[in-house]
């Protein structure tokens, strides 16, 4: 799926099943949300907290996959094409990173 079919769908989902768009101020909570849940699983999964039972069933993608839900809601509510937008943000990086990275010795250790 690309990112038009991925915003088309939601687009779609949100038409038939969801009845509307929550407003923006709502679903910029509900990404601030999302992302603090994917934040938990990583810090006890990955990082140094212990991981509660309760959070050892939880799946990362999935909760990924809400981030990106909310992230598509919001592209189409204020009128992004997230394939243009990630287009010239890769551009961006290349330009402006192109050898940045490389002359870290920061991540040549």
């Amino acid at each position: 799926m690309t990112l038009k079919d991925a915003q088309t769908t939601v687009d779609e989902w949100i038409k038939t099943v969801g009845v509307r768009y929550f407003n923006e101020l709502t679903n910029m909570a509900m990404l601030t949300e999302e992302v603090g849940e994917v934040a938990r699983i990583i810090a006890r999964r990955y990082g140094e907290q212990s991981e509660k039972e309760s959070d050892k069933n939880k799946d990362l993608g999935d909760e990924m996959a809400d981030v990106l839900w909310v992230l598509i809601c919001l592209a189409n509510q204020t009128g992004i094409d997230l394939t243009d937008a990630f287009a010239k943000n890769l551009a961006k990086k290349n330009n402006r990173d192109a050898t940045r990275h490389l002359n870290n010795e920061k991540l040549n250790e």
